[in-house]
């Protein structure tokens, strides 16, 4: 785990958003992808893309369902379960994916993804709310040569908005502080529901 590669990442996203960016991009690995997922998660990023040197076109990005066509597909799936299973099945000479089963939509279009991993990228949208950004502020937590290890004491403390082994607490609206823990990267508040310490790796706010 490179703490220095998160560090870059944290002032990179921040330039980002000051700079008034829809996509911007961020070096491929483990962590940044589960971080990355994390804030799309808590509100933070409009979409996570994986793709390479050159930015992915913007319909492949908007291209997301509409909530009535996911609950149609989960009421399809809960009657006909295994359409979930990627069985194929072929119209012509095109094979269908278990979306395009379900919904009955034609998906054509893919990112190009290299095979050479150096060249990968992750393209992340940013999200604004009246002119303004959403994700304003990305901090590291643990450093290289300091580690701050929290146990779910320490992160209940801590997400009261009370400082906790010389962590300040959650003080603004909508802040996050990601973890990394033997269940993986997980939020502050996932950890204290799930009685998991570990590592203070940075925190977010807009």
């Amino acid at each position: 785990m490179s703490l220095v590669n998160l560090a870059h990442v944290c002032s990179h996203l921040q330039n980002a958003s000051k700079a008034r960016l829809g996509l911007t991009s961020i070096p491929v690995s483990k962590m940044h992808v589960n971080i990355a997922l994390g804030l799309q998660r808590e509100g933070f990023l409009s979409s996570v893309t994986l793709g390479g040197p050159t930015p992915p076109q913007p319909f492949l990005l908007q291209k997301q369902p509409d909530p009535e066509e996911l609950d149609d597909m989960a009421e399809t799936l809960q009657e006909e379960p295994w359409h979930a299973y990627p069985v194929e099945q072929k119209e012509g000479n095109r094979v269908l994916n278990w979306t395009e089963k379900v919904l009955g939509k034609e998906q054509t279009h893919e990112v190009a993804v290299p095979e050479n991993p150096a060249r990968r990228r992750l393209w992340l949208g940013l999200k604004y709310w009246q002119n303004e950004p959403v994700l304003r502020n990305m901090k590291l937590i643990s450093k290289p040569t300091r580690r701050i290890w929290l146990t779910s004491e320490d992160l209940g403390k801590i997400t009261r908005t009370r400082e906790s082994s010389y962590v300040k607490g959650l003080t603004h609206p909508g802040e996050c502080m990601f973890l990394t823990t033997d269940r993986g990267i997980l939020e502050a508040r996932e950890c204290v529901e799930r009685r998991l310490g570990g590592m203070a790796l940075c925190r977010v706010w807009g």
